[in-house]
């Protein structure tokens, strides 16, 4: 990222805040398609997003994954169940939103970090600093503090958080392009999402030819919806640090809870603003330790450049070039593990972007 001028650097910024920017405002976006169910708006979406992801991959001519994915059963059966999952998290997201719930689906976003860490514990067996221990310990006492506010556990909250970090869980094994995971998995929903939009048609009960062209031209621009802050977000990724995009990930639930209370004048009870003081207190908590661990990857960088040098001096060689390519690969393996993206499509692309970037400083220095 050092190499990059300030303005491809104010590019990359303001395509990040274009991306989570439309992603926090998304919420205004579905109670326009109703009277369509959320079943129904979910199917559009996932038939119009395959067209719109078609047409970016002809217009880029990036097609050679599509072979070499079906010759390997078992990254076919991870796409599928990222399919799986994502779609659940888009359902319950769109029905939350249509059924008055905004701020409970904010919430989802907001936890997901602790999630997504509390996830690599139990599954990956990873080990967490005392500040993310911390983190977790407060955020589950957000949870519980939250349950009591609402008299039931913050059922959509959690089935959002753990639907996207099982998500980005999946895409992480996939190792597939954020355009190109996100080809696939539309693929994999596009049949089943036609099939129920045909059987609703011939019950009479679609609203895609029901409710007039303007009706229709809002469900097919759900496709839109989806691949535009996604192109976005890949124009940001390659121009600015992941440590900046994790810190504007957080735009995206923050205007969704704005909206929440403001615009769609959700209540917001003693005990709630509580809970949620807990959770942004756990990303607090977070946010530091990924900075102070930026920091110190950084400064590990800057002395493994000395030793690089003083070795070439030395010896002639470039042995210790490649510990600087270890070192900047980790130090961004460690930011986009803790600052991980809050929309679904984020967390390929930025897979994707921390791979090619330490490919690339090993290639630039060998």
């Amino acid at each position: 990222m050092a190499g990059k001028s300030r303005g491809e650097q104010r590019i990359g910024l303001l395509n990040g805040f274009a991306a989570y920017g439309m992603w926090g405002l998304v919420p205004l976006f579905w109670p326009l398609l109703k009277p369509a169910g959320a079943i129904e708006i979910l199917a559009h979406r996932m038939v119009w997003s395959l067209a719109v992801v078609g047409v970016l991959l002809l217009v880029t001519r990036r097609w050679a994954w599509a072979g070499e994915l079906l010759r390997q059963p078992r990254k076919l059966a991870l796409i599928t169940v990222a399919a799986a999952v994502i779609t659940v998290n888009w359902g319950v997201y769109i029905w939350a939103v249509n059924s008055g719930h905004v701020v409970e689906a904010s919430l989802g976003y907001f936890i997901n970090p602790l999630v997504t860490i509390a996830m690599g514990v139990l599954l990956l067996k990873e080990r967490l600093r005392p500040v993310q221990w911390a983190a977790v310990g407060v955020g589950a006492a957000a949870v519980l503090v939250l349950t009591v506010g609402y008299g039931r556990p913050p059922w959509i909250s959690l089935c959002l958080a753990f639907s996207f970090a099982t998500y980005g869980l999946v895409k992480k094994k996939v190792n597939l392009g954020g355009l190109e995971s996100l080809a696939a998995e539309s693929t994999i929903q596009f049949l089943p999402a036609l099939a129920y939009l045909l059987w609703l048609g011939s019950r009479g009960d679609a609203t895609f030819t029901a409710q007039g062209p303007g009706h229709a031209a809002l469900l097919a621009a759900t496709g839109v919806v989806t691949a535009i802050p996604l192109i976005c977000f890949g124009a940001a990724a390659i121009r600015v640090p992941l440590s900046t995009l994790g810190l504007l990930q957080y735009m995206a639930p923050v205007f969704q809870f704005l909206l929440g209370i403001f615009y769609f004048h959700e209540a917001m009870p003693a005990e709630r603003w509580a809970g949620f003081a807990l959770v942004w207190l756990a990303l607090s908590l977070l946010t530091f330790d990924a900075l102070r661990a930026a920091r110190r990857g950084a400064r590990a960088l800057r002395e493994a450049a000395r030793a690089d040098s003083a070795a070439t001096a030395a010896t002639g060689t470039a042995a210790g070039t490649r510990t600087v390519a270890v070192a900047t690969t980790a130090e961004i393996a460690e930011v986009a593990a803790v600052t991980a993206g809050t929309a679904p499509e984020a967390a390929g692309i930025a897979a994707e972007i921390a791979g090619s970037t330490g490919q690339a400083g090993t290639r630039g220095t060998s």
